[in-house]
């Protein structure tokens, strides 16, 4: 009966590895599409995460970012 259990959980993870290893290459893909579109991947993958932010947070980040521009200068 254990062993049963074991191998169903491992099977499980390894169909998860499997699918998420797919779904990387489908967004590798996606990021190469956006590359020839002659959009900059790099720019979008930062969008990306200040989406999944709170937005006080991305405000904070942004006001520290500038504080720290303004005191270097920049």
């Amino acid at each position: 009966m254990a062993v049963d259990r074991l191998r169903s959980i491992i099977e499980r993870v390894e169909r998860l590895e499997e699918e998420r290893k797919a779904l990387a290459d489908d967004i590798k893909d996606i990021f190469g599409e956006a590359k020839s579109a002659g959009f900059e991947v790099k720019v979008i993958r930062q969008i990306i995460r200040l989406r999944k932010q709170e937005p006080a947070e991305v405000e904070e980040q942004e006001t520290l970012l500038d504080l720290y521009r303004r005191a270097l200068g920049m």
